[in-house]
């Protein structure tokens, strides 16, 4: 009977990594490459050109104007600075809100074409591979064995 009680729990845990092994795959796709090979989506990524060249100037004229702050100190500079700063601050909220507004029809037909060929290839999670990547979310994965996007761009092509 002692024994009974000394065996029943390792016999348990002899299960367990077995119970972790059900299948689980994670997948990456490239969101942005999708994005560019999805039929109707010139309009967004026009937007995305023009926004980032607009974002890029007010950030150059920014650092010109904290170099010219800094240099010669002046209130008049400071407070240009202080405005082009919160300028730059305004432009980037609207400039996401236009691309939030524009990307939403993408996302849902992305959205979709990903959950369908994850779903057919056995894949339980599926992520955007700039985004983990960005965060160190993920800190090495196999390309090959992961990389969902020539599949999602074919789906979105159909």
């Amino acid at each position: 009977m002692r024994n009974a009680f000394l065996i029943l729990p390792l016999a348990l845990l002899a299960t367990v990594p077995h119970a972790q092994q059900r299948g689980s795959r994670v997948g990456f796709v490239d969101v942005q490459q999708a994005v560019a090979a999805l039929p109707g989506s010139s309009t967004y990524l026009n937007l995305t050109k023009k926004l980032d060249a607009d974002l890029k100037a007010k950030q150059t004229n920014l650092q010109n104007l904290a170099a010219k702050a800094a240099s010669t100190r002046s209130a008049a500079d400071r407070q240009a600075l202080q405005k082009a700063q919160q300028s730059f601050v305004s432009a980037q909220r609207d400039a996401q809100k236009r691309l939030e507004g524009e990307f939403k029809p993408l996302a849902s037909r992305i959205n979709s074409a990903v959950a369908s060929v994850a779903k057919s290839n056995g894949y339980s999670v599926v992520m955007d591979r700039r985004v983990a990547a960005q965060s160190n979310l993920v800190v090495y994965a196999n390309n090959a064995a992961t990389d969902l996007t020539a599949a999602v761009v074919k789906a979105l092509k159909k």
